[in-house]
């Protein structure tokens, strides 16, 4: 199952970094992965962006078998860490902000796709150890059974009479992010959270902060007026319960984008197959797969989308004021300290 394709072309291909391939070295790449016959990923499962279409069809292409074995971004890490040459994985799906720590620690190995000048350079690793594939901004679900004015803006937000529902800001991603992308919009930014802060406090002292779970369940029992949420998940919320009961928007006076990137495994048995998938994540197909599961591509200005895809999207439009963090380190030094400050500044707010 893990067999090393052992030969001078391998060994070629796997110290290759450069931005694009010739025809030739394309084919070559092809021709290695194929040998290799699998590919063995973590944090990649079937059920997540879609995964499942891009490993069918590097099967149905290619031959290349697949197994997933789903865990953390930090878990990823630790495993091709703690495994090194006795790796059983060769490409992991992390958040951004681990990207670089994969670097630090020594275990990607750098490929940079054909497409790889149509990824933003905020989204990439300029030596191509990361890149993200498919980005994540925050936005509102709005239930319109129970909201008729709808904010599409934070200022939209503060002014309304209904529920405002964001999560436990001290354990989820998605909150904390919520709260980055209201400190963005009210002149704040990483080093700075004291304006989102102050935001979410004035909700809480109007009684209008909601700490429940913005999730599938919750929404679908009515017990969210309006969520704050990954659009990704907002929308595939929207369409999993009723297209027509719900509303996802991005906020027009600044929103936060991050996402999710692939790191090979400096230490697996597969490369050229890793590399192989990359590259196909990349390509237009492997594109539309991912926005076939509601992630938005990072390509997306440079596709055409299907248009039964291009409806599980929000236009590009939407995104006009969204962000990419612009200090990821403070931002991850931040977050740290992020579920005190929202104990001092929001939840002593909070009616009992």
């Amino acid at each position: 199952m893990k067999q090393l394709f052992a030969s001078v072309l391998t060994t070629t291909l796997i110290m290759t970094t450069t931005s694009a391939f010739a025809a030739d070295s394309m084919a070559d790449l092809e021709k290695a992965a194929k040998a290799e016959g699998m590919v063995n990923s973590v944090g990649m499962p079937d059920s997540w962006a879609n995964w499942k279409d891009t490993w069918n069809d590097l099967t149905s292409k290619y031959g290349i078998k697949h197994s997933d074995t789903d865990m953390s971004s930090a878990q990823e890490i630790a495993k091709f860490i703690a495994e090194k040459s006795n790796a059983s994985a060769d490409i992991g799906d992390v958040g951004a902000a681990f990207g670089p720590v994969a670097v630090k620690q020594g275990v990607t190995l750098p490929y940079k796709p054909s497409t790889w000048d149509q990824v933003p350079d905020w989204a990439k690793d300029k030596d191509g150890n990361w890149a993200l594939a498919y980005t994540g901004t925050i936005a509102f679900i709005i239930d319109k059974s129970q909201v008729k004015d709808e904010p599409h803006s934070w200022a939209d937000l503060m002014k309304g009479k209904y529920k405002v529902t964001i999560g436990d800001v001290s354990t989820a991603a998605q909150a904390a992010n919520g709260v980055l992308a209201a400190t963005y919009a009210m002149g704040g930014n990483e080093k700075n959270l004291k304006p989102g802060l102050e935001y979410f406090g004035k909700l809480a002292k109007a009684g209008r902060l909601s700490l429940t779970d913005p999730v599938i369940a919750s929404l679908e029992k009515g017990e969210v007026q309006v969520g704050i949420v990954w659009d990704f998940n907002g929308l595939n919320y929207r369409d999993q319960i009723d297209k027509n009961r719900f509303d996802v928007v991005i906020p027009t006076d600044g929103s936060i984008t991050s996402g999710y990137t692939t790191i090979i495994n400096k230490y697996g048995k597969h490369p050229n197959a890793a590399k192989l998938a990359r590259e196909y994540i990349f390509s237009d197909a492997g594109q539309i797969n991912l926005a076939k599961g509601y992630a938005r591509p990072i390509r997306a200005e440079h596709l055409t989308l299907p248009d039964d895809v291009k409806a599980k999207l929000l236009p590009n439009s939407e995104y006009a004021n969204a962000h990419p963090i612009a200090d990821p380190e403070a931002w991850a030094n931040n977050a740290k300290t992020l579920p005190r400050l929202w104990q001092e500044n929001v939840m002593i707010n909070q009616p009992q």
